[in-house]
């Protein structure tokens, strides 16, 4: 039996994590998982190469990331999360908002400017191109907190409370263009917020913090009104299979509590990288004014040097 046209079967047994835990690939995210962790174990072993150093706290960082992704996609929490609302808001939450944070820690597009070659003089290699899009006038608008924030906003209300979730969630491709789309949401929301890599929009730290408050409460608003219901939201959830015994209410009710818990652990996150963001970005300011400080008494020490050195001359 397919489920949606989605090719998968309806006929589940009742939820476990560890049936959920068990392997299920969807080939996309295969393959992009595979293809992610290949390119950055590339970019590190070139830079080693090299003799350049990369932190390991990063490349960690990055690894946990994409294995996220693929704990969500590339296993039965995959087939669980098309018939019950509860397991597909575990993956979206993963996949928009812990996944992202983590890959972005990594600082990928660092290492790619890092490890590609340059191009020869007037040509334009893979480094010159993804320099263009780096300081693009496209780049400067969808990591701008006026855009970011609304569309974090919206991929949660206009998705689930109108019939484009339904849609998607009637083919393979159009669930695949869905967490495609959680996953990049979530890159551009954050990356101005925590990112390590170069960007067109950095703010202040103060800033930081309110774009992060500004959108996390919407999320919790989100999950406290699928609590809240009184009857099934979406469609595609409302008649769950016999064989996995749940109730399509009780289901709803859990994916909100999971939306709701959700809001708060990215948050912290966040902060505490911000944090130690922060206090790094203020060590390097304080040693960069030393060294200006040294440089300035030794101009200083020499002028008087030279100075005395003159009035002796003068006095013989």
């Amino acid at each position: 039996m397919d489920h949606g046209g989605h090719g998968m079967t309806t006929d589940l047994p009742p939820f476990t994590l560890g049936r959920g835990l068990q392997w299920s690939a969807d080939p996309f995210f295969l393959v992009a998982c595979v293809l992610g962790l290949g390119l950055y174990a590339w970019g590190v072993v070139r830079l080693r190469r090299r003799g350049d150093a990369w932190p390991v706290g990063r490349t960690v960082s990055y690894v946990v990331g994409v294995l996220t992704i693929a704990l969500v996609m590339c296993t039965r929490l995959n087939d669980y999360g098309m018939v019950m609302f509860s397991v597909h808001m575990v993956q979206h939450m993963v996949i928009s908002m812990l996944s992202p944070i983590l890959i972005l820690l990594g600082a990928p597009v660092t290492l790619a400017l890092r490890a590609l070659p340059a191009a020869g003089r007037g040509r334009k290699g893979p480094r010159e191109l993804l320099l263009m899009l780096l300081h693009s006038r496209y780049m400067r608008i969808i990591t701008h907190p006026v855009f970011t924030i609304p569309l974090f906003i919206a991929s949660l209300y206009a998705l689930y409370f109108t019939p484009i979730f339904d849609f998607l969630m009637g083919s393979g491709a159009g669930h695949i263009a869905m967490m495609v789309h959680f996953l990049a949401v979530g890159v551009v929301f954050f990356w101005p917020i925590i990112g390590v890599d170069p960007g067109p929009n950095r703010p202040g730290y103060l800033m930081r913090m309110l774009e992060l408050f500004a959108g996390m409460p919407f999320h919790a608003f989100f999950g406290i009104a699928l609590m809240m219901a009184s009857q099934p939201m979406v469609k595609t959830f409302e008649n769950p299979p016999a064989s996995l015994g749940i109730d399509a209410l009780a289901d709803q009710t859990a994916a909100g509590g999971i939306a709701w818990a959700f809001s708060e652990v990215p948050s912290v996150l966040v902060l505490i990288a911000l944090l130690f963001q922060w206090y790094g970005s203020e060590q390097r300011q304080a040693k960069r004014q030393d060294r200006a400080a040294d440089r300035d008494g030794d101009k200083e020490l020499a002028a008087y040097n030279a100075y005395l050195a003159s009035l002796d001359a003068r006095g013989r």
